[in-house]
């Protein structure tokens, strides 16, 4: 008597962790939730790799400034809209 009275309490408890255990994982804190967030350290681990590749390009870039005196002045004249003597300059409409 006294062994199953045991039995059925280890029983009924093993039925209450397991719904307790169902329970909680369907809720906000659950399994949804454990997928959203794997999903967003997906999306900024993207992110990260699209900066690094950016800022190595923007690296390269400067070292070609650095190295070439050609380079430097396209982009001067770039930036400061500079134009030397006799030097004819088509302007764009935007838009066209």
């Amino acid at each position: 008597m006294k062994s199953s009275v045991i039995r059925l309490g280890y029983g009924m408890a093993l039925v209450v962790a397991i719904v307790y255990a169902f329970v909680t994982m369907r809720g906000p804190h659950g399994v949804s939730a454990w997928n959203e967030k794997r999903q967003e350290i997906r999306e900024i681990e993207q992110r990260n790799a699209e900066l690094a590749r950016e800022n190595q390009l923007k690296r390269e870039y400067i070292e070609r400034l650095k190295q070439s005196q050609a380079e430097q002045e396209i982009e001067i004249r770039k930036r400061l809209k500079l134009v030397k003597p006799n030097e004819k300059v088509f302007m764009k409409r935007p838009g066209e």
